[in-house]
């Protein structure tokens, strides 16, 4: 299994940044079997550079659930699953970091799309998702908003699952390759 991650933030990694949206598609190789998707009470304020970007305001998450109401419900379906993200250090070590709050320990293998995608379709003049689906005409939604970028994502590891000919993605349920993280 895979999951397709997206999230939206306050800010970076480090430091005192939280969440503020969550996109997990489940995907067994073949299709989407299972999504989540949800805003998050960052219990802080939105910078305004990150309301502009994302369009996800303080008043829009005051009533979502905080992520210690989601964690549950994110460990769950990225369980015995490939984590899989566009620049993945980002969305997996943003999520890692609110679960280490919760008292988690959170392990997942990972695999970038960015990276991916540089050596399974190369010499694009640019790699980052609006581009890169732009280049490969698939359809993207809602661009900084997690749900809308994840299912862009999910279209993008279709396409390299398809044209890996060099075995760059471990395949599920079969004989493992090497990783790229």
């Amino acid at each position: 299994m895979y999951c397709i991650v997206d999230v939206e933030t306050t800010g970076g990694v480090k430091g005192s940044a939280r969440l503020t949206e969550i996109a997990i598609f489940r995907h067994d190789g073949q299709q989407v079997v299972d999504s989540f998707h949800s805003l998050v009470n960052p219990e802080c304020p939105i910078p305004p550079f990150i309301r502009h970007l994302t369009g996800i305001s303080n008043e829009m998450v005051q009533d979502a659930p905080l992520f210690s109401e989601v964690a549950n419900r994110v460990i769950d379906i990225t369980q015995d699953a490939i984590f899989v993200a566009h620049n993945v250090g980002f969305d997996f070590n943003f999520i890692k970091k609110e679960l280490e709050w919760l008292g988690h320990d959170y392990l997942r293998r990972t695999v970038c799309t960015v990276r991916t995608s540089r050596k399974v379709f190369p010499g694009f003049p640019s790699y980052s998702l609006g581009k890169l689906c732009n280049s490969l005409n698939i359809p993207l939604n809602n661009r900084h908003r997690a749900q809308g970028d994840a299912a862009a994502t999910v279209r993008l590891f279709e396409l390299l699952l398809e044209h890996d000919a060099h075995g760059l993605i471990p395949r599920v349920g079969g004989a493992s390759i090497a990783m790229m993280d």
